[in-house]
This record gives structure tokens, sequence and C-alpha cells, in this order.
């Protein structure tokens, strides 16, 4: 793990996207947060020491999906599938798909593995697994403050974790979508989806693939404008409920927690969230093949 010292920042950005405003002050106090997001290898010694079950690999319960066919109600996961040609891109369910079977041993589906991926970020991992992980190894999922101002690597401001230039010196920094999205992808420095971690530049902090690579869970539940504490006048208790309730999809009970770091399926043509201040929400019980997490620690 990195120690992070702790200090204030200007968390968000008034220049991308909605949801990033406003631009606040933030404090954090000193953590450690792991070098990289967890792999495939890490995963699996978790699951082995515990036999723990990831959400995907579950049996679904009839009663949760009223009408449903219960045939039809097979455990898996959400698995992107690139499209033939050009699509609109308001449309996200064009690239994709309920995977059957799909789970971290298998994140394509019955026929996919990750033998051959064990020092890539794990995915098909829920926030429910990623906060099971973290438990075991001592540790807790980090918060989005904390994520941010972690990945920013002490450039306050900077629209990337390396600085302002996407490509310094023609250098590409960070594994996002190369080419047209989401039907041509050229691969970041060879990858076609995730690539082993550390492939790229650390930050200034020395942390691997804060942006890029993986989505990353953290703490801190959805809203569509930051809420700096304070700004809602309730008591520390019942603050948390509010805003997990307020987070969920209108007809859902599920909270949605806040992702960062954006993934290998960032495009500037459609989602240029490759930044450490952007944001995405996503429900609780959600697994695909661009979700991960990384662990931080308190400092005593």
């Amino acid at each position: 793990m990195v120690r992070i010292e702790g200090g204030a920042f200007r968390m968000g950005s008034d220049e991308f996207y909605p949801d990033e405003t406003p631009v606040h002050e933030r404090t954090v106090d000193t953590f450690e947060l792991d070098l990289h997001p967890v792999t495939n290898e890490q995963f699996a010694a978790f699951v082995e020491a515990t036999g723990y079950v990831t959400v995907a690999e579950r049996p679904l319960d009839p009663a949760d999906f009223p009408g449903a066919d219960p045939a039809e109600l097979v455990p898996g996961g959400l698995v992107f599938s690139p499209t033939p040609g050009p699509v609109d891109l308001r449309d996200w369910r064009q690239w994709w798909r309920w995977g059957a079977g799909a789970s971290w041993r298998q994140p394509f589906g019955p026929g996919s593995s990750v033998d051959e991926r064990l020092t890539h970020p794990v995915v098909q991992v829920s926030f429910e697994d990623a906060s099971a992980y973290a438990s075991w190894a001592g540790k807790r999922l980090p918060t989005e403050a904390e994520f941010e101002f972690a990945a920013r690597g002490g450039l306050d401001g900077a629209r990337f974790s390396w600085g302002d230039d996407e490509f310094p010196d023609g250098k590409l920094m960070v594994n996002r979508w190369q080419g047209s999205f989401p039907y041509r992808n050229t691969g970041a420095a060879g990858w076609v989806g995730t690539s082993p971690v550390m492939t790229f530049p650390a930050n200034g902090y020395g942390l691997f693939d804060v942006t890029g690579n993986v989505w990353e869970w953290t703490t801190d539940y959805y809203a569509e404008r930051h809420v700096p504490p304070g700004t809602v006048a309730v008591d520390a208790e019942t603050r948390p409920n509010l805003l997990a309730a307020a987070s969920a999809e209108p007809g859902s009970r599920i909270p949605r927690r806040v992702l960062k770091g954006g993934s290998h399926l960032c495009s500037p043509d459609y989602c240029l969230r490759y930044r450490p201040s952007a944001r995405s929400p996503q429900a609780d019980d959600t697994a695909t093949t661009h979700i991960g997490f990384r662990c931080a620690r308190d400092v005593a």
C-alpha cells in the first residue's frame, strides 16, 4: 500500500460533466491506498481462504423480479459486446448484454477464463463483493474524496492524474478505448480490454491505474451533483440513509455508489471519464466486465 498524506484539495471539475460540479474544497486525513486495483490472483486467494460466493454467482430470487419467468433468472453479470458498426451512443443497451454464467472466474461467461489474466484487475465484482474482500484483508473501501485526492497525485485541479496534457511527449498514459466507440478498438499499448496492473505509468503518489483500466468502487452514495458535508441539514446518523435512498434509480430500492477512475471502455467521443474528478453511478448489486476495486486503510 501507499501512504497518502492528508490535506485539502479542490474536488470536482466544471469543465466536463454536470455531476462533477460544484468544485469545492475537501479535506482528507492521512490514509493508505492499494498500489493498484485488486487482481484476479489476489481475489482468488480470498475466495480460496473463505469460500466466498460473489453476488454474480448466487441464485436469483424470483421474489426480487416480479413477473419474470423463473427459468430465465440465471446468475450472471453485464458483459460488454462491441457493436458491428456505429450506433446511437444514447442507448447503452446496444453494447451491454446480460451474460448468463458470467462471474469473476469467467468474466465473459462460460468458455472465458482468468487463468491467463491473473495480474489483471478482478472484474464482475459488486459493491458487496469488494467490501467482503476488504474486510477479509483488514482494510476497507476508499471514500470518493480519498480516491480523487489520491488519483490527483498532488496535482490539485489538473485534468488528468498526470497533468493537463493528455499525451505528454506523445505518450499514452492510461488504458482507455483507442478508436471509435463502441465498435472499433485498436488497443491501448496492445491491450483490448483490461491490462495487467502497473502496465501504464504511476501518478505522482506512485499509484497505478487510478484512471483507466477499470472503474473502482467507493463507499459514497451517488448524487447528481456533489453534496459536500454540511450542506444537508440533518444529523450524522440520518444523512447516510437519506443519501442512500436518493441515490437509487427511479423505481428501484437498490442504492447506487460512486465509481471512480474510468475504464478501458472510456473514449473521448463517448465517456471522457479517465480523469480524477470523473464519477459514475452504479447499483450496489451490479457486476460488469469493467468494474473492479482497490482497498484503503486508516493510519493510526
